[in-house]
């Protein structure tokens, strides 16, 4: 893929969860939420602070990631869809 995202923004591949529930229920489409995991494809060089100074970031391609509900912008690239958000909407690392 040729896109690398800017400053302390990530690329995000969504992971989808399961159809069924636990008690082997099958949840519709129209119920599902969005899932709020997702698999980092890309980071940007990291923030920089008031002198100049870079701050990497703390997470890398390749990790799989918990976020908010509401963070990120859903964009297409090559036909995919994925999300761009900044690393501070990401809440935790899932290892």
């Amino acid at each position: 893929m040729a896109f690398k995202p800017l400053h302390d923004r990530v690329l995000v591949r969504r992971i989808e969860s399961d159809d069924k529930t636990k008690g082997g229920l099958i949840i519709p489409d129209t119920a599902k939420e969005k899932p709020a995991e997702g698999e980092i494809i890309s980071v940007g060089e990291g923030a920089r602070k008031d002198s100049g100074e870079l701050i990497a970031p703390a997470v890398s391609a390749g990790d799989k990631i918990l976020f908010g509900k509401w963070s990120g912008t859903e964009v297409q690239i090559d036909g995919e869809e994925l999300l761009i958000m900044k690393e501070s909407d990401i809440l935790g690392v899932i290892s």
